[in-house]
């Protein structure tokens, strides 16, 4: 038996951040917006932001695509207003949002964003957008997955073309 992981030595805060990971997977919506709310009182505020930022992250990859999020994000974004690392990135979401439905969108705010919205719009179906980040993504990372996903994407609307022949 391993002793180094039983539960009376893992620190206070992991213990918290499990516990407001699974209150936070398993609130109802009306429940939400007050559960946030507590989390982020935690005293452990990088440690409350983290769980809090994982539950945004969660939620709007479910609901992006849908009309339920900008009712959502504009909520989440008050609740989470004093705290600049979860608003921005719901404003990315946001974005992330708009480049993927095809939607209007703003190349200088997509080069402007944050790594992880650049890397996950790079691997999108959005052409402009990958295109965009092919020539200025900002690491050479974000710019490879751009190059790949345009390459791959390219291949399958030649494969699609050759299949759809009379």
């Amino acid at each position: 038996m391993n002793h180094h992981n039983a539960p009376q030595d893992e620190p206070a805060e992991h213990l918290r951040f499990a516990a407001h990971l699974s209150d936070l997977e398993q609130v109802s919506d009306a429940d939400e917006a007050d559960l946030v709310s507590e989390v982020l009182t935690d005293p452990d505020q990088t440690m409350a932001q983290s769980a809090v930022l994982r539950h945004l992250d969660r939620r709007a990859t479910d609901i992006h695509p849908g009309p339920a999020y900008e009712p959502w994000a504009e909520w989440m974004t008050q609740v989470t207003a004093r705290h600049p690392v979860l608003t921005r990135r719901l404003q990315e979401w946001s974005l992330f949002r708009a480049i993927a439905l095809g939607q209007s969108w703003r190349r200088d705010a997509l080069l402007e964003s944050s790594d992880w919205l650049q890397l996950k719009t790079a691997a999108g179906p959005n052409t402009e957008a990958v295109e965009v980040l092919v020539e200025h993504g900002r690491t050479k990372r974000i710019r490879n997955t751009a190059r790949i996903n345009l390459t791959q994407s390219s291949r399958r609307s030649a494969a699609t073309q050759r299949i759809h022949r009379p």
